[in-house]
């Protein structure tokens, strides 16, 4: 009881001191949980503004996604409306008839341009209408809307001068005319020029409020009005060259019929020509025949003494009598070349000694006036395929022609040589006489032409000789030309193939 009593009184003597400390260790808690209380309230504070920093970045972040969905649908609208663009556009620009363009623009490539309605018409000269195109149209509405369209002074001003008419910049009262006529609410009106001349306009629109019309869907439409107008501008171009051509066959063909009637008729007069000739000639042989004869006994004094006076008119006589039978015998040449009754026997022959034999019979008179004359020969000098005495006749008539226009002492030389790949031989006769102008060279080759010069008129000639060289050559298939200069000589030059399809060949 002692021990128990004791203890109470130390308890009750240290309660104070208990008391303090068990006030001072719950003002302790007190203060520590207050403490902690103000700080989970400053964190509470902080996070209820992360919350509202997240809401606020919640929103900027849903609105941006609606606002790149929106620009996502619109871009991915409008790079389907392009795609259906160059669709549209490589269809109507790979046809040249004009029906196909409207045939080729498909409802469902219209549809995907991001239009619900769309109208394409075009009007004749006679101001009839003709619906090409149309989405979600009925016959009903398209008179009315073309009707509409002509005798609005607006909208018809604009169109004539190449204008686009779209809801987004049209006035309120056109927009309010165009929208209750097509039944749109958004719509782009744009005109269809040809050759700069309205042939008609082509309308797309929207029924629905949810897109508006922008630049990009103008932008559209107009590439498009202006490729159907390009494309119809080339389908009707060429129909007009297709036309053209048609025509132009048509008159080539009767023009060929004309100029073969011609060539008939010409071929029939020639050789009318040639048997004219050819009968003359026979029927003159005879009587200068007789006249050559009598005029050469005559002259021999077997009929008795002729008087000098007489001798030298009877000289004249058998002189021209000569002329006359080589111009006959010339004349009939030519119309026996013609007519074909010449049958050219074709030898293989070197020209270079033709040319010597022709040299032999033509040196008395080359003596006679001094002319230096030249023969030039390229070696190894193929043969050719010909009929010798007609081509000597050439080299005469040549050789003979530059000698009458060569002055005394002059040079006549004579070219022989073969072209590259030896198919042909140049023949080259080239004088140093007075020379020709040349725009006569290429008449030079025609029966009876003559050049005025002062040699012609002291020299009389037949003017058939050259004619003559020109036919042989030419029945040898090979070409003859002349050139030269007034004053400084001049050259004529033919070729002769070196082989001949023949029938007869034999060495010569």
């Amino acid at each position: 009881m002692h021990i128990i009593s004791s203890n109470w009184e130390t308890i009750y003597r240290f309660a104070p001191v208990i008391f303090l400390i068990i006030i001072g260790i719950l003002f302790f808690l007190f203060v520590e949980r207050n403490d902690k209380v103000n700080e989970l309230r400053a964190n509470l504070k902080k996070l209820n503004n992360s919350f509202d920093e997240l809401d606020d970045q919640a929103k900027i972040i849903i609105k941006t996604d609606l606002e790149l969905n929106k620009a996502q649908e619109k871009l991915d609208k409008r790079l389907n409306g392009l795609d259906a663009l160059q669709q549209i556009s490589r269809l109507i620009s790979t046809t040249l008839d004009e029906n196909e363009i409207f045939e080729r623009m498909q409802s469902s490539h219209l549809a995907e341009l991001g239009f619900e309605r769309f109208l394409l018409l075009t009007s004749n000269k006679d101001n009839t209408v003709n619906c090409r195109v149309r989405l979600d149209f009925v016959d009903e509405e398209i008179s009315e809307i073309y009707t509409t369209i002509k005798n609005t002074a607006e909208i018809s001003a604009l169109l004539q001068k190449g204008d686009y008419i779209s809801s987004s910049k049209s006035s309120q009262e056109l927009k309010e005319l165009l929208t209750k006529l097509f039944k749109v609410n958004n719509f782009v009106l744009t005109p269809i020029l040809v050759q700069n001349e309205l042939l008609g306009f082509l309308f797309a629109g929207i029924q629905s409020n949810a897109f508006n019309i922008t630049e990009g869907d103008e932008e559209l439409v107009s590439i498009l009005s202006d490729q159907t107008g390009q494309a119809i501008d080339n389908a009707r171009l060429f129909e007009q060259s297709y036309n053209a051509k048609q025509m132009l066959e048509l008159k080539v063909q009767e023009r060929t019929k004309q100029l073969s009637q011609a060539l008939e008729d010409v071929q029939v007069i020639s050789q009318n020509k040639s048997d004219f000739i050819s009968a003359v000639s026979h029927e003159l042989r005879t009587p200068l025949t007789s006249i050559k004869g009598y005029a050469a006994i005559l002259m021999t004094g077997k009929l008795g003494t002729i008087p000098e006076k007489v001798s030298e008119r009877l000289e004249k006589i058998n002189k021209h009598s000569d002329n006359l039978v080589k111009l006959i015998n010339d004349l009939l040449d030519i119309s026996r070349i013609e007519s074909g009754r010449v049958k050219i026997k074709f030898l293989q022959h070197a020209i270079p000694s033709l040319v010597e034999n022709v040299q032999d019979i033509l040196s008395p008179q080359m003596k006679k006036k001094d002319i230096n004359f030249v023969v030039n020969v390229e070696e190894n000098c193929p043969k050719v395929m010909i009929d010798v005495s007609q081509i000597e006749r050439v080299f005469i008539n040549l050789i003979g022609n530059a000698i009458k226009f060569t002055p005394k002492n002059g040079t006549i030389t004579v070219n022989i040589s073969a072209n590259k790949n030896r198919e042909e031989l140049l023949c080259s006769v080239i004088d140093t006489g007075i020379g020709i102008q040349e725009e006569e060279a290429a008449k030079l080759f025609n029966e009876f032409y003559r050049v005025e010069n002062e040699v012609n008129q002291n020299v009389k000639g037949t003017g058939l000789g050259l004619a003559l060289a020109k036919k042989i050559v030419e029945a040898h298939s090979g070409k003859i030309w002349a050139a030269g200069q007034l004053r400084k000589g001049s050259a004529f030059h033919f070729t002769l193939p070196v082989e001949q399809k023949t029938e007869e060949a034999t060495e010569g």
